[in-house]
């Protein structure tokens, strides 16, 4: 990109350089700008206007005017191209999460630190829950799973489009169930070690935010389970901060959800549901990707300016 905006100044220099040959007709164009004293040669490129009144020969020049507007369309390519970038980056990074969910599950691991790399990789854990310390975080509502299938034959792969999503991550084209609830977090002590996590247990209706409406689904004992690491949600523009001591989150504040609950500053999403209980799988994957839209609008916006400013200090034709 800097190689580009650097191009587009030399060329411009060496534009200014050719309508002031008119006043300064020893400047040698060849010698110091070869690609200006090229296009100076070439008959369709029409750096210089000439025009003879009684005799006389006169220059029409782009002046510092013409220069610096020229700024406009190379930098809206220069943006363009940048997001050309940006969108392949972000390409590789979608590919890079779908495969990370649909890895087999590893073994919870026994450094915490590792964990910063494991964000929405699954891991095997057996514990306990404990049910007294559950909190809700919510409102939200509930993300299910359409089933499609692409490929024929034995070459048929399910995919799952996820419905609903993370209160900070709308506009991603995720369609709403129309169901508002909250989802269950309790803290979860693992089995082979003095350790306790977070959990979210998954989505239940507004009628069954009470634990006492749902005790089926409060499951007791050693708990094998599969669940999605998960990190910090930051707080969506113009949302209130969630309170110390509330019961009810309105994001993923995982610290000062551990502080509160005396646990470990980890979270995790489970991936199956208990029956009578919440509903698990509440992960959400997708990313935005607008890049393509963005690219388009300042590549169309380098083409008109470039057009505008040929028009305007090249033919000598007003705008409009």
């Amino acid at each position: 990109m800097s190689h580009i905006l650097r191009q587009g100044i030399k060329i411009g220099e060496g534009i200014f350089l050719i309508t002031q040959r008119g006043t300064h007709s020893s400047l040698p164009l060849n010698r110091s700008w070869p690609l200006v004293g090229g296009l100076r040669a070439s008959p369709l490129t029409p750096v210089r206007r000439m025009a003879t009144t009684g005799g006389t020969t006169g220059s029409r020049s782009i002046g510092s005017m013409g220069l610096f507007l020229l700024i406009v369309p190379i930098g809206t390519f220069c943006l363009g191209t940048w997001q050309v970038r940006r969108r392949e980056w972000k390409l590789n990074l979608i590919e890079e999460l779908s495969s990370k969910t649909n890895a087999s599950p590893i073994p919870f691991p026994e450094n915490l630190e590792e964990l910063e790399d494991l964000e929405y990789r699954r891991v095997n854990m057996t514990g306990t829950f404990d049910h007294r310390r559950e909190i809700l975080m919510g409102p939200r509502p509930l993300m299910c799973y359409e089933e499609k299938h692409r490929g024929y034959g034995k070459n048929v792969t399910r995919i799952f489009k996820q419905v609903g999503g993370d209160v900070n991550q709308v506009g991603s084209g995720l369609i709403s169930t129309g169901q508002s609830g909250f989802l269950v977090v309790t803290p979860f002590k693992l089995a082979d070690r003095d350790l306790t996590v977070l959990v979210n247990r998954g989505w239940v209706p507004r009628k069954l935010r009470s634990p006492d409406s749902r005790l089926d689904g409060q499951v007791e004992g050693l708990v094998e389970m599969k669940a999605v690491v998960r990190k910090t949600e930051q707080r969506a523009p113009f949302m209130p901060e969630n309170k110390q001591g509330t019961m009810v989150f309105l994001y993923r504040d995982v610290p000062t959800m551990s502080q509160m609950l005396r646990t470990e500053p980890v979270f995790l999403d489970a991936v199956d549901s208990v029956p009578g209980g919440p509903q698990g799988g509440q992960t959400r994957v997708n990313m935005r990707n607008e890049h393509l839209s963005y690219l388009m609008t300042w590549y169309s916006l380098s083409l008109a300016t470039t057009y505008l400013w040929y028009r305007r200090f090249i033919m000598g034709k007003p705008l409009l």
